[in-house]
């Protein structure tokens, strides 16, 4: 590690101790002394420390307060308000980023750059600019010294972790560590994720509804990714304006395809859904947004996931196990998987009925919460679990696209919309499909 980057490190890490080390100073104080804080205002001010910070701790933050009981639900409630709307740098650093990765000479490759970002989130920002050729475009630009940011967090994000297990060992959460590593470390690589768009854009290419960007390659780096402009709106922006019902199912089904395609078909999912990741167009459709955060999976762990399905609508426990264990789950006790089933029967209920509904029936904004709960005390009673690494972004894409549906009161079959998915799953076709359409795209492979 070169000197710089060791005194970026040390320079974050002594920037954010502070709210990390409030959180395990005043969680540990109330467990193991005895003393009484106040979580709640505690939560509110380390929100609003992470909201003026630019880099990955903000968007681990967002990732923790959907994962059920990795973190206090005082906390979680605060960090799900987390969008990744950090203040944009100024014009000096665009200027000085362009030309190192473009060249001194790079305002002459364009025929116009808009000086003010459109948009700014944990890990960069993105200027709108026209190419000679007439193409609008939409140019990413890394934050500096992104690495020693990421490397300072991940530090942070250890201990935290570490400190919250001594004292609640419901949730293991070492996978749970090793995944966001891995993940955030490749969310540094613009490389990586404009073969992630071009895979994107092959797997949605007969779908209509949604609409993915193209990266433009002699426009990009490892720290500057340029891709084609998409005209949309944010999502939160059009529910603000109360959008009628048809509209809302539009724009659900979209968002449910963009998600689930890739998944059941080619064994990807984006592991990111929240509100900032998706515009919607005048049509209902919808355009999908920032790649850093993919995983691919194994078949046999698609099959899993069909298979947890198919054992909770058929109350078929010896099913469950086997889908638990092809997930990578171990020493699972009848009870300890009596737990799980919980959590899978609320994820999986609205599948298992034929109809029109809203994906949860009733009105109650803390029932998530409450099925939580429920799940981590019947988990700490039984000794607890060690989520493995494939089940992290599966089971957050699930919540937070879950929530997505919820705040659009979007009513469909979601039965239907599942089952055309399913209909004609094969192991193998899948795994040739991945193979083809990550070769195709580029997309860097283990091994």
């Amino acid at each position: 590690m070169s000197g710089s980057n060791l005194f970026g490190e040390l320079r974050r890490f002594a920037r954010t101790s502070g709210a990390v080390g409030g959180i395990a100073a005043r969680v540990a104080g109330e467990r193991v002394f005895g003393i009484k804080t106040n979580r709640a205002s505690h939560a509110e001010d380390l929100k609003t420390i992470l909201g003026g910070l630019k880099g990955p701790l903000m968007k681990v933050a967002q990732f923790l307060s959907t994962v059920p009981d990795a973190l206090p639900a005082e906390y979680a409630a605060e960090l799900a308000q987390l969008q990744a709307n950090a203040p944009a740098m100024g014009w000096s650093f665009v200027r000085r980023r362009m030309a190192s990765e473009l060249g001194p000479d790079w305002r002459s490759r364009f025929a116009a750059f808009d000086q003010t970002a459109s948009a700014a989130a944990s890990l960069g920002q993105v200027h709108r600019a026209r190419l000679p050729d007439g193409r609008e475009v939409a140019c990413k630009l890394q934050y500096p010294d992104m690495p020693s940011t990421v490397e300072a967090d991940l530090r942070q994000l250890r201990m935290a972790m570490a400190i919250y297990h001594r004292m609640d060992n419901a949730i293991q959460h070492e996978e749970i560590y090793k995944e966001l590593t891995e993940r955030l470390r490749e969310e540094l690589d613009y490389g990586r994720e404009a073969a992630q768009m071009r895979l994107y854009g092959l797997m949605l290419a007969v779908h209509p509804t949604v609409h993915v960007p193209s990266p433009v390659a002699e426009y990009s780096t490892d720290r500057l990714l340029t891709m084609t402009w998409l005209d949309g709106r944010p999502l939160m922006h059009r529910l603000a304006e109360d959008p009628p019902q048809d509209e809302r199912n539009r724009i659900a089904e979209a968002l449910f395809r963009a998600w689930y395609v890739p998944f059941y078909r080619y064994g990807v999912i984006h592991g990111d859904p929240h509100m900032g990741n998706y515009q919607v167009r005048p049509d209902g459709s919808v355009n999908l947004l920032d790649f850093g955060a993919i995983r691919v999976f194994n078949p046999k762990f698609v099959r899993g996931v069909i298979d947890l399905f198919e054992a909770v609508r058929d109350h078929d426990d010896a099913k469950a196990h086997h889908a638990y264990a092809t997930w990578g789950f171990t020493d699972l006790s009848q009870e300890k998987m009596e737990v799980l089933n919980l959590w899978a029967r609320f994820l999986y209920e609205p599948l298992t009925e034929d109809r029109v509904r809203r994906i949860q029936e009733t009105d109650d904004p803390m029932f998530g919460r409450a099925v939580a709960e429920k799940v981590h005390a019947g988990l700490k009673r039984t000794g607890g679990v060690k989520p493995p690494r494939e089940f992290v972004l599966m089971d957050r894409s699930a919540i937070g696209l879950g929530g997505v549906f919820l705040r659009l009161k979007a009513e469909l079959n979601w039965s239907r919309l599942f089952h055309e998915l399913i209909a004609d799953f094969d192991e193998a076709a899948l795994a040739e499909r991945q193979a083809a359409a990550l070769a195709k795209a580029g997309v860097p492979t283990a091994g």
